[in-house]
């Protein structure tokens, strides 16, 4: 399941990247001009590469796999393969609302996808009161939906503070979760 959902986030990664069209003038101006959707691409592949990061380090709790955990995954792969859409549209219309807000709305379901997983792999773990103790700790997981649906919601009012929550969310989560690490580091993995 890993190898596949890391092969799923690199080809999102290249679409996301294929969206660029090389600018029709050959000076600084024309590549100016792309400004919008080379912001959109940075926290796109900022987020897919959170996403990876986390994923992975999460993946290592799996006890064993099973049908739920790999169509949970998929659901998240699901709602990640739709980030070079909402980038692309978002970087187009120079962070229109609804662009931007749908772009929120998407990230909220990953997030709600990843919250999913991590729900399924602590069930594996019930018998083990100290391991679940330390990973029911999830402030991030906790946060980062409502900071999404923040987002969507202020893409009407402005796409600048939209875009702080945008940052505030992968500020929060560019390290990888620690809980993670000592949960495992607990088990003897």
């Amino acid at each position: 399941m890993e190898a596949f959902s890391d092969g799923v986030l690199a080809i999102i990664i290249t679409i996301m990247v294929l969206e660029f069209k090389v600018p029709e003038g050959h000076n600084w101006h024309a590549l100016v001009e792309l400004g919008p959707k080379i912001l959109s691409y940075i926290f796109s592949f900022v987020y897919i590469g959170i996403y990876w990061n986390n994923h992975h380090h999460l993946l290592h709790m799996v006890r064993t796999m099973n049908g739920r955990l790999m169509w949970l995954n998929l659901l998240l792969l699901f709602w990640l393969s739709l980030v070079p859409f909402t980038t692309a549209w978002m970087g187009e219309s120079h962070f229109a609302a609804t662009p931007t807000a749908l772009y929120g709305f998407i990230l909220l379901l990953a997030a709600l996808s990843y919250w999913l997983i991590q729900r399924a792999i602590l069930s594996q773990h019930s018998s083990d009161s100290s391991f679940v103790l330390t990973m029911g700790k999830d402030w991030k997981g906790k946060l980062s939906p409502l900071l999404y649906l923040t987002a969507a919601l202020t893409a009407y009012i402005s796409p600048w503070i939209s875009g702080f929550f945008f940052v505030l969310v992968a500020m929060i989560w560019f390290l990888p979760d620690k809980r993670i690490e000592q949960a495992l580091r607990g088990q003897g993995h």
